[in-house]
């Protein structure tokens, strides 16, 4: 899997030399030049928003893209509330005897790309290593977060940043050694998983996988139909899952791993 992602690193970056120069919504250049680290955070102090409640990440980690996406910051519990029903309507039929407090990942994906923020897709990988590659060339791609499904898929965080070895559209090795990450159940934390990380700050890998792992096992009900027939939400079960951002003419070079 490494060796597809550096394939698709390297399609990637041919394949922005062809296209249009990309609009990116923060500039960035390495931290260091001499050893060639580089850095990225599309957020700013005011994009922050806390969930008003315990069941409402979704729709704080929504409205949390849209203020890094949108021209202004919209922090209303308003707003919130309204996209957190968008996103619960988007999810699709829950397990029998089952009603849905919060909204799935399929929610969330379907809200922001009906809100015309996309496109986004959902995305699995297989190691935590490859999920973090995946998350930085896209922000790096697109100038847009990417959205992680935490504590085995029941939380959510937004990564608005990375910092990495080298720039993902420069060297097709580059590592990526921070996450810059926001929890919209800051300052609480979790007994189970941890605490959670302050607003807009850069966690190690290490650190970030503590929260963030693979999705749990089991039945996906009401999944819709992927590539070769399988259900796309039964396929995501054990992996890092994104809500990642893509562009419509590269979209291609990410079918190895997207649904």
């Amino acid at each position: 899997m490494r060796a597809h992602l550096a394939s698709y690193a390297r399609r990637l970056a041919i394949g922005l030399l062809i296209a249009a120069q990309a609009t990116i919504a923060s500039p960035a250049a390495p931290a260091h030049a001499a050893d060639r680290s580089f850095r990225l955070d599309l957020s700013t102090r005011g994009d922050f928003v806390a969930q008003a409640n315990f069941v409402q990440c979704v729709g704080a980690s929504m409205q949390m893209m849209l203020n890094m996406i949108q021209p202004s910051d919209d922090r209303t519990a308003k707003t919130q509330l309204s996209l957190q029903k968008l996103a619960r309507n988007l999810s699709g039929p829950s397990r029998t005897g089952f009603q849905r407090q919060g909204a799935s990942v399929r929610g969330w994906m379907n809200g922001l790309n009906q809100l015309a923020a996309g496109p986004f897709r959902l995305v699995g990988a297989a190691t935590l290593d490859e999920a973090m590659q995946t998350a930085a060339l896209a922000i790096r791609t697109t100038g847009k977060p990417v959205g992680l499904l935490v504590w085995q898929g029941r939380h959510a965080w937004v990564m608005s940043g990375f910092e990495a070895t080298a720039d993902p559209l420069r060297d097709s090795t580059f590592q990526v050694t921070k996450a810059v990450v926001l929890d919209p159940l800051y300052p609480h934390g979790s007994l189970k998983w941890g605490a959670s990380p302050g607003p807009r700050q850069a966690i190690s890998v290490a650190t970030v996988g503590r929260q963030f792992v693979p999705r749990r096992q089991g039945s996906w009900p009401g999944g819709v139909v992927g590539p070769g027939g399988a259900s796309s939400l039964a396929y995501l079960a054990g992996k890092y899952v994104l809500v990642l951002p893509y562009r419509f003419e590269l979209r291609g070079t990410l079918d190895h791993l997207a649904i």
